[in-house]
């Protein structure tokens, strides 16, 4: 939606993976974790050949192979323009050498962490943009960080999208971030989908958004996919 405007923009990503990812790997097929994730949205057709994330599927597959999968920063990069300027954080020293092979030249890719980089980049040129948060949560800290976090790169670059995902846990440990972000955030929109664990004991059980300042148009996107996933 932000590329529908004519003027450049910038997209940040604070933690941005490997980039790509093989779907017959050792690893997706031990876990089952594609089986029962992307696989199973294949099957049921959520969406159109025209949506952008199908354009992106069809570019990276062609590109990489039937059983490549993009993981955000490739996503990305098969949407926006030239024009548009990309700056990818990735901290891992195996995860960035992946992904610096898997992006072009259009991408800066840092080893460094994601939101030192985001802090000293913004705001960006050019203005307009979007940056994604989407961290491992490995840490605990991390979930008490974030909310300080944002609060502080949405004052310093005051027209940026920033869109942050987060699980949904059985233990809950999201909650009290995001009652945080909601007190910070009141006009934030909170978007969660909950879905079968892939295993017993799994303790996954969703995805969560919380956008600030989100684009016009896109609820009707975030209502398309609370449907379809009452359908698992």
């Amino acid at each position: 939606m932000l590329t529908q405007k004519e003027k450049p923009l910038s997209y940040i990503e604070t933690h941005s993976g490997r980039g790509l990812y093989d779907l017959t790997s050792e690893f997706a097929l031990k876990t089952g974790e594609a089986e029962a994730g992307i696989l199973n949205i294949d099957s049921r057709g959520w969406f159109e050949a025209s949506h952008p994330y199908a354009v992106a599927r069809r570019a990276v597959e062609a590109a990489h192979g039937e059983s490549a999968y993009p993981g955000s920063p490739l996503i990305a990069q098969s949407l926006l323009r030239p024009e548009d300027r990309m700056h990818l954080a990735e901290l891992h020293p195996a995860e960035h050498d992946a992904l610096s092979r898997c992006m072009d030249r259009s991408a800066r890719v840092y080893r460094e962490d994601g939101f030192k980089l985001a802090n000293r980049l913004c705001p960006p040129t050019p203005r307009r943009g979007l940056i994604l948060v989407d961290p491992s949560y490995e840490r605990a800290d991390e979930y008490q960080h974030i909310p300080e976090f944002l609060a502080h790169i949405t004052g310093k670059w005051n027209v940026c999208v920033a869109m942050l995902w987060y699980p949904l846990l059985h233990s809950r440990a999201h909650q009290p971030m995001v009652r945080q972000l909601e007190r910070q955030f009141p006009e934030g929109v909170r978007h969660e989908v909950s879905f079968p664990a892939v295993r017993e004991g799994h303790g996954l059980v969703g995805s969560g958004l919380f956008l600030i300042r989100m684009p016009f148009g896109l609820e009707r996107d975030l209502d398309h996919l609370s449907q379809c996933f009452k359908e698992l």
